[in-house]
């Protein structure tokens, strides 16, 4: 079998239907109850997990970011299933850490493709990925980055955030989340310090400043690092970056913390 998928099971007929569909292409499935999903998937560590949103669409919410910002999942895909016309879901769960959704009704090949979709744009684990053909070297110990084996400058704000996103690369994240990652508890800060933050950072790492193909604007979302990176040795074992160290201590929480005090931007 291939890799493995772990199913939350939501809905009987949509959860069977899902399972049958991934395997008939080939991938290995589990379904899983939403109580025991997250041990499950910290013991199996599996590829992906598919998270109904339909009869119960909070507690799904919850339970994605949850997944999400578990420190040991962090290479593990997430797949949102809707229902027709939750926009204000799809958004919610991308915000949560999804790195997909599929709405209601779908066809087999649409759930297939999708999957596989979001399987090849998940980050690689940091000993996967060689130095040599690597955009980016990361110490996190020495809080260093090399860029195509040239080191830049960098502040512990810009090491953070760059960090952050190549742990989560190719998952889309909003300012929201990546102020809550990366920012944490600061006082008073606008969701446009992510904008000029980033700005910074694509001077320092982008091949032509205006044409970024490392570091990408996703209009009305957020922002995506497509960049591969790798991790210098002593610093490729479990996620222990500033960033997702204030993550997992706040897994806990309901849904993505809204008690920062933010300007308006």
């Amino acid at each position: 079998m291939g890799k493995l998928i772990l199913v939350v099971d939501s809905q009987i007929g949509v959860c069977q239907s899902s399972k049958e569909y991934l395997e008939a292409a080939g991938y290995a499935v589990q379904v899983v109850s939403p109580g025991d999903v997250v041990s499950e998937a910290r013991s199996s560590r599996p590829s992906l997990i598919l998270i109904p949103l339909l009869s119960q669409p909070r507690a799904g919410l919850e339970l994605c970011q949850r997944l999400h910002r578990d420190p040991l999942l962090t290479g593990t895909a997430i797949v949102c299933l809707l229902d027709s016309g939750t926009e204000e879901h799809h958004v919610s769960a991308l915000e949560c850490g999804a790195d997909d959704c599929i709405t209601q009704p779908f066809n087999p090949r649409e759930l297939v493709a999708r999957v596989q979709a979001v399987l090849r744009r998940s980050p690689l684990s940091p000993s996967a990925a060689s130095r040599d053909k690597a955009d980016l070297v990361i110490d996190s110990w020495a809080m260093k980055v090399l860029v195509r084996g040239t080191e830049v400058s960098t502040t512990t704000l810009e090491f953070r955030l760059i960090e952050y996103m190549a742990r989560h690369r190719g998952q889309v994240l909003t300012r929201d989340v990546l102020l809550d990652a990366v920012w944490g508890d600061m006082q008073f800060i606008a969701p446009r310090s992510v904008d000029a933050c980033i700005r910074r950072i694509r001077r320092k790492i982008e091949p032509e400043r205006g044409k970024p193909t490392l570091l990408r604007t996703i209009r009305g979302v957020g922002y995506r690092l497509d960049a591969a990176a790798a991790w210098r040795s002593g610093s490729s074992g479990s996620c222990d970056c500033p960033a997702c160290r204030t993550q997992a201590s706040a897994a806990q929480s309901p849904l993505v913390s809204a008690s920062r005090k933010r300007t308006t931007a």
